[in-house]
C-alpha cells in the first residue's frame, strides 16, 4: 500500500506540473463605454501560446491573437461594443485535454472627479513622495530594502499616507495641483536600490510601489485631492524601465528593447530628433541608447509594446482618475509613437494634458518644436505642454547670487522676447528648479529678496508655473554634493524630527517669512484671471534703472509688475508704461497692501517688488 501511494503521489504530481498556468493577465480588467472600442490583453505563462483561446460575451468579438517569437505570451486584441454592458467574461484557454478557465472583468466607467487637466489658471507643486513625509511606517521596508535617512541615495520611508496627511496644509499653502515622482514599483534590488528611491526605473506598470502604498491608497488619496479641489498630475515613464522589470528575464519579444542584448548608451544629443541635417544613425543614438545599466531603453516601434504603454497610461487615468501626466524624457522617446500616444489619451480625454520633460536651454524654437500645431516642425506631435528649461536656465544664470554682472532682468527679457516661436504660450510649464537641478536659493542667502523677486515673476508672467516642494520654506541644496542633496527630507514628515515646518511654530522666522510671502501670492492667484488667461505686455528693462515692467490684461482685470534688479531705489515715470496703465490714477499693491499713485513717479526699494491691481 506504501509502494503504490507513493506512486499516486507522484501520478498526482506529474499532472500537476503539467497544468497550464498565466502568471500575468495585463491590464486586469478594463471598462465598457471607452471611445477606443479595441484592448490588448498580453497573457504570460508557460508554454501559453501553444493554447486555443474561446470566449462568448455579448458585444464582445475577438479581434486578433498575436504570438511572438516566445511561447509564453499572447496578445489578444478584444473589440468592445458601444452597448456592451460591464460583467464578467469566461476566458478559455485549452490544450489538448488541459483546460484553464479565467475571469475577466469589464467595469462600467467611473463618474468621480478626474480627467481635467490642468492649465496656466493652476500651480503644480511637485513631491518627491519618498523625501516628503512618512504616514505609515509599516511599509517602510519591503523586499529586504530598509529605509536610511542618514544616506541620501537610499530609501527614507516617505509614503502616499504621509502626502494624504498634508493635504490640508497644501491646500492652505495655495496650491492647486500636485505633481507626485513615479510612484510605481520600482523593486531594484542591490546592487542598484540606491537608485531607486526617486522612482524612475519601474519594475511593474500596474503596481503602485508598496513602499509607498498600495493602488487602492493611491486612488483614495487622488479622491481626497479632488475634494479639497485640487488636481493630481502622474509622472509617467514611456522611455525605459528598470533592470529588474518582471519581464526581463523572459522578453515578449526579440525586439521589445533598444540594445537588447546589452547596454549602450544613449549619444544625449536631442537635437538631431529635430536637426533637419542629421542622418538617421545619429537620432538613433540618441533615441534608441539608454540612461545607465540599470534602466534599459524600450523600444516603441514593437506595435505590441507601443499598444501595451499606450493601454497602460488610459488604464491610470480610468482607474485612479488622474488630471494630468508629465512624461519624463520626452525626446528620447521614438517620434512617432509619442504623437500617436498624445492623440489617443486625448481623443479619449478631452481636458486632459500631458507635459513632456524636454530639456532644451538655448532658444525657444527647439521647445517649440515639441508642442502640437508647432509652426516650426512640419510633423505633429500632439504634445499640448513642454517644460520650460530655456527660462529656468537663463533666470538661474541671470539670478545668481555669486554674479557681479549688471542688469539681471535683461537676459529673462530676451527669453519671453522669443515666445512668438510657441503655438500657444498659455501651456509651457515655467519653473525655476526641480527634482533634477540645484535649488533656487542657495544655502549662504541672509535675505529673501532674490526669492521674492522669482516667486513674483514665476507666478504673474505666461504658463502653468511650477514649484518644487520646500520651496516655501527656502530649503537648498546643489547637485554638485549629488542629486541626493536635491531631495532632502522635508523637516516635520517623520516622527521624531526635530523641527515640523508644516507648522508656524516648527518653522524659524527666515521660514515663516518665505512661506508666507509665498502663501500670499498664491491665494491671491487664484482670485485674478489676468495672472492665467490675460494678454502679457513688456517693456525692455533699460540699462539704467534696472527694472523690468509688465503688465497682465484680461478684460476688466489688470495688473502692473515692476521687479527692480538693481542694488539702489529707483524712481519710475509712470508716463512710459501710459499704454498699460491707460487713465488709472492709482493701484492697490498685493503683497503689502499699499496703494500706489499712478499719478507720480513710482519709487521701488533695491530688489523690490511691486504687484499693483490697477484700480
Amino acid at each position: 500500500m506504501k509502494k503504490r501511494f507513493i506512486i499516486l503521489l507522484l501520478f498526482a504530481f506529474s499532472l500537476s506540473a503539467a497544468a497550464m498556468e498565466i502568471t500575468r493577465m495585463e491590464p486586469a480588467f478594463w471598462w465598457v463605454g471607452m471611445k477606443n472600442s479595441e484592448l490588448q490583453i498580453m497573457v504570460y505563462g508557460k508554454d501559453i501560446a501553444r493554447s486555443e483561446f474561446q470566449f462568448e460575451y455579448p458585444g464582445v468579438h475577438l479581434k486578433e491573437i498575436v504570438k511572438t517569437d516566445n511561447p509564453n505570451y499572447l496578445f489578444i486584441y478584444l473589440e468592445i461594443g458601444k452597448e456592451t454592458q460591464p460583467g464578467l467574461i469566461k476566458f478559455i484557454f485549452t490544450e489538448g485535454k488541459k483546460k484553464l478557465t479565467k475571469t475577466y472583468e469589464l467595469k462600467a466607467r467611473s463618474t468621480a472627479i478626474g480627467a481635467q487637466g490642468f492649465d496656466s489658471s493652476d500651480v503644480l507643486y511637485l513631491i518627491m513622495p519618498d523625501r516628503f513625509a512618512n504616514g505609515d511606517t509599516s511599509n517602510d521596508v519591503w523586499d529586504d530594502e530598509a529605509i536610511d535617512r542618514n544616506e541620501s541615495f537610499t530609501r527614507h520611508g516617505g509614503d502616499l499616507a504621509g502626502i494624504n496627511a498634508k493635504l490640508d496644509y497644501l491646500s492652505d499653502l495655495g496650491v492647486t495641483a500636485i505633481w507626485l515622482n513615479p510612484v510605481l514599483e520600482n523593486k531594484m534590488n542591490s546592487p542598484e536600490k540606491y537608485k531607486s528611491y526617486h522612482g524612475y526605473a519601474i519594475t511593474d506598470y500596474y503596481q503602485v510601489d508598496k513602499r509607498l502604498g498600495t493602488n487602492e491608497e493611491y486612488r483614495q488619496m487622488i479622491e481626497n485631492i479632488h475634494q479639497r479641489g485640487m488636481k493630481i498630475v502622474m509622472d509617467m515613464i514611456f522611455n525605459h524601465c528598470g533592470n529588474r522589470h518582471w519581464w526581463m528575464n523572459d522578453f515578449p519579444c526579440k525586439d521589445w528593447l533598444n540594445h537588447q542584448d546589452g547596454f549602450v548608451p544613449t549619444s544625449h544629443n536631442l537635437y538631431t530628433v529635430m536637426d533637419i541635417h542629421a542622418p538617421q544613425s545619429e537620432i538613433d543614438a540618441a533615441t534608441d541608447g539608454w540612461f545607465v545599466p540599470s534602466m534599459p531603453d524600450l523600444n516603441q516601434r514593437n506595435p505590441l509594446l507601443a499598444d501595451y504603454l499606450i493601454q497602460n497610461s488610459i488604464w491610470w487615468i480610468e482607474y485612479a482618475r488622474i488630471d494630468g501626466i508629465r512624461h519624463d524624457t520626452h525626446p528620447y522617446v521614438d517620434f512617432d509613437f509619442l504623437s500617436q500616444w498624445c492623440n489617443r489619451v486625448q481623443e479619449e480625454y478631452p481636458d486632459f494634458n500631458i507635459v513632456g520633460e524636454s530639456w532644451y536651454t538655448i532658444g525657444a524654437p527647439p521647445l517649440a518644436w515639441w508642442q502640437r500645431n508647432s509652426k516650426v516642425n512640419t510633423k505633429q506631435t500632439n504634445l499640448k505642454t513642454v517644460m520650460d528649461f530655456y527660462l529656468m536656465t537663463a533666470y538661474n544664470e541671470a539670478f545668481d547670487i555669486h554674479s557681479t554682472g549688471n542688469n539681471p532682468w535683461r537676459k529673462v527679457y530676451e527669453v519671453i522676447a522669443q515666445d512668438f516661436a510657441y503655438e500657444d504660450i498659455n501651456n509651457v510649464l515655467i519653473f525655476f528648479d526641480n527634482h533634477d537641478t540645484n535649488r533656487f536659493l542657495k544655502a549662504d542667502e541672509t535675505d529673501l529678496n532674490r526669492y521674492k523677486q522669482a516667486l513674483a515673476f514665476l507666478l504673474t508672467t505666461r504658463g502653468i508655473p511650477q514649484l518644487y516642494y520646500g520651496t516655501e520654506i527656502g530649503m537648498t541644496g546643489e547637485k554638485k554634493d549629488g542629486d541626493g542633496n536635491l531631495r532632502k527630507d522635508f523637516p516635520g514628515g517623520w516622527t521624531g524630527d526635530p523641527a515640523d515646518a508644516f507648522t508656524a511654530a516648527g518653522r524659524t522666522a527666515f521660514q515663516n517669512e518665505a512661506h508666507d510671502y509665498l502663501q500670499k501670492l498664491l491665494q491671491w492667484r487664484k482670485t485674478n484671471p489676468a495672472v492665467a488667461k490675460g494678454k502679457l505686455i513688456h517693456y525692455a528693462p533699460d540699462w539704467e534703472t534696472e527694472c523690468y515692467v509688465y503688465a497682465r490684461i484680461y478684460n476688466d482685470n489688470k495688473i502692473l509688475v515692476i521687479l527692480n534688479g538693481s542694488n539702489k531705489e529707483q524712481l519710475l515715470s509712470p508716463e512710459k508704461y501710459r499704454e498699460v496703465i491707460e487713465d488709472t490714477g492709482s493701484g492697490k499693491e498685493i503683497i503689502s497692501g499699499k496703494t500706489i499713485d499712478l499719478k507720480k513717479e513710482i519709487n521701488i526699494a533695491a530688489k523690490g517688488v511691486y504687484i499693483i491691481e490697477l484700480k
